[in-house]
């Protein structure tokens, strides 16, 4: 399984990160035109997706960062 994830690029858990980001990204987008519009009351979900799901996404790309990197490391050194 570990081949596997190795011959298609990305590691799992930052395809999930980078894909979190990019809903977060959108909710904070559509956060702003919403705004721009006039419209006050926007919806509680839409808020806590704009401020937890982009954070999230984040967070899991660098914990896959760094565990890639470790990895890389402990491979090359034994």
């Amino acid at each position: 399984m570990e081949n596997a994830a190795k011959q298609t690029g990305k590691p799992f858990l930052m395809r999930i990160g980078i894909g979190l980001f990019a809903i977060g990204m959108a909710a904070v987008l559509a956060v702003f035109v919403l705004f721009a519009t006039g419209m006050e009351n926007l919806p509680v979900w839409l808020s806590a997706a704009a401020g937890v799901i982009t954070p999230l996404g984040l967070l899991l790309g660098l914990i896959a960062l760094v565990r890639e990197a470790r990895t890389a490391k402990t491979a090359e050194t034994g």
